[in-house]
């Protein structure tokens, strides 16, 4: 399915379900929030990595916020679906912003529940390890995309994410990173207990030596 969308390229990548807070205050972009408020349109944010465009997310108006006597305002949108650009333009018709033809992409609800279960598990143990309060969820309403900010992810990570059009590759895909990247902040954690403890005492855990195997550590 193909459609035209006015475009607002932001060197970030947007998720479908996400909601993004934006401060609008060049002429075009005013425009832009003008005719969503007047006629109901929504519009894509496509990710600016490299200098380049080719994927990116439709969003909507939820609200505008707040309105400034220069014409600039604060405003709450929220990501639908992904798309791929094939063809853009650096302005839309008469518009002063830009517009482009885009493909949307499919978004296969095939992720299982526990791929689910086990995300959410490394979401929360990913968290713990970096002693930061944990997001407040509802279990029920998590999918792929609802922590993908917060995992620590590149831009091109993030991009290559959205790209995907089946929930179940998603899931394999965060839960992959996440079990690569939580033993490595665990073991920083640890470095640091090292340095911290550092010309102190230490207090070990006696060991029990009844059961062991010689032999080197492959």
């Amino acid at each position: 399915m193909t459609s035209t969308l006015a475009m607002f390229p932001l060197e970030m990548v947007v998720f479908p379900e996400e909601r993004l807070a934006l401060h609008i205050f060049e002429d075009r972009y005013q425009q832009l929030v003008n005719d969503c408020e007047q006629h109901e349109i929504t519009f894509g944010i496509p990710a600016y990595i490299e200098k380049t465009l080719a994927y990116g997310t439709e969003v909507k108006l939820v609200k505008v916020d707040k309105k400034y006597s220069s014409g600039a305002s604060d405003v709450v949108c929220e990501g639908i679906r992904v798309f791929k650009i094939l063809d853009f333009q650096p302005t839309l018709s008469d518009r002063l912003y830009a517009g482009a033809e885009v493909q949307f992409l499919d978004d296969i609800k095939n992720g299982t529940t526990n791929q689910k279960l086990l995300f959410i598990k490394l979401v929360l143990r990913l968290y713990e390890a970096l002693q930061v309060e944990a997001p407040v969820f509802l279990a029920d309403e998590v999918t792929s995309f609802s922590f993908a900010h917060k995992l620590g992810l590149s831009i091109e990570q993030e991009l290559k994410l959205i790209k995907m059009e089946k929930e179940a590759d998603r899931y394999i895909y965060l839960i992959d990173h996440l079990s690569a990247t939580i033993p490595m902040v665990e073991e920083i954690n640890r470095t640091r207990r090292l340095i911290e403890l550092n010309g102190h005492f230490k207090n070990f855990n006696p060991l029990d030596f009844t059961d062991y195997t010689l032999g080197d550590i492959e």
